[in-house]
């Protein structure tokens, strides 16, 4: 049989990406088609009948003040998370590639964070905040002390800081490779050249690592506006539903509430939004690499 035939071609396609592109399909494609057209229903999950209502589910979406009250509370989140993340993440990827002893004990350290489970992780913390952080802020002070999660903005603040030390570690192995790609000579020359190790960082490393920074910028952007698991277990939309996310709104309109057609439609539009977010980031980023 002829190599590049279109048949031997389709043959060895099916075979090696065939069971691939089903399972993208099946699990990927299929899902979002049935669940755009949800959005064109009013249907509660139970019955047999979906009755077709057009456009009123976006209508009903747009006109959701719970909902972009909680898209605003992502954003927040999301800008907050997302630059501690990746200077954390930055700072370890330095400390570990430079030199210091026990360097691969620390990235696997560093890195399981991101092996746990979001549910087991929410509720890991929320004894944390709820039952030691209280103790030890009772034996200072002396006095009763009120849980970071009982307040609003300490609610939020937690959220932050878990998202920091679950996703720093795996952010930090991107910026990882990223040192690891610049080359010695470079950084050689340009002390030869009499930079400071703070200006060869500045004008050298950084500007080579720009892929990196992409890469966990559309990871850690991607990841803070879906939040989910973590928002469940550990505040559970409270108190008086301030830190309901986005991901949590949608859930709870499709799931709880039983009204699916809003819910799908909401999800729709979150899911928009996070792609031109995600690209737009993208696209400036790709800009800047070709620049530099």
């Amino acid at each position: 049989m002829k190599r590049n035939t279109m048949s031997y071609k389709t043959k060895q396609f099916l075979m090696f990406a065939g069971p691939a592109a089903l399972l993208f399909l099946g699990t990927v494609i299929v899902p979002f088609i049935y669940g755009f057209y949800l959005t064109f229903t009013s249907w509660d999950g139970i019955a047999k009948e979906k009755p077709f209502v057009g456009i009123s589910n976006y209508i009903a979406a747009f006109q959701d003040t719970a909902y972009w009250a909680a898209l605003g509370r992502t954003a927040i989140y999301s800008l907050f998370a997302v630059i501690l993340i990746n200077i954390v993440a930055f700072f370890l990827a330095y400390m570990v590639t430079s030199g210091v002893k026990g360097q691969n004990f620390f990235r696997a350290g560093f890195f399981i964070p991101n092996l746990i489970g979001g549910i087991v992780l929410g509720y890991v913390w929320k004894f944390v905040f709820n039952r030691a952080f209280v103790a030890i802020g009772e034996t200072l002070a002396g006095t009763t002390v009120a849980s970071l999660l009982s307040t609003t903005g300490g609610a939020m603040f937690c959220l932050i800081l878990v998202s920091v030390w679950q996703y720093a570690g795996y952010m930090m192995l991107i910026y990882v490779a990223g040192f690891m790609s610049v080359s010695k000579d470079l950084k050689e020359a340009a002390m030869i050249d009499g930079c400071t190790p703070k200006q060869a960082m500045r004008n050298v490393t950084i500007p080579l690592m720009r892929a990196s920074f992409v890469q966990c910028l559309f990871l850690s952007i991607t990841r803070c506006f879906v939040v989910y698991d973590v928002n469940l277990s550990l505040t559970k939309g409270e108190p008086f539903n301030s830190s309901v996310m986005a991901a949590m709104h949608v859930y709870n309109q499709a799931f709880v509430y039983k009204n699916y057609g809003e819910g799908q439609a909401e999800a729709l539009i979150l899911f928009v939004i996070c792609a031109i977010v995600g690209i737009t980031q993208v696209k400036i980023g790709q800009k800047g690499e070709v620049e530099a």
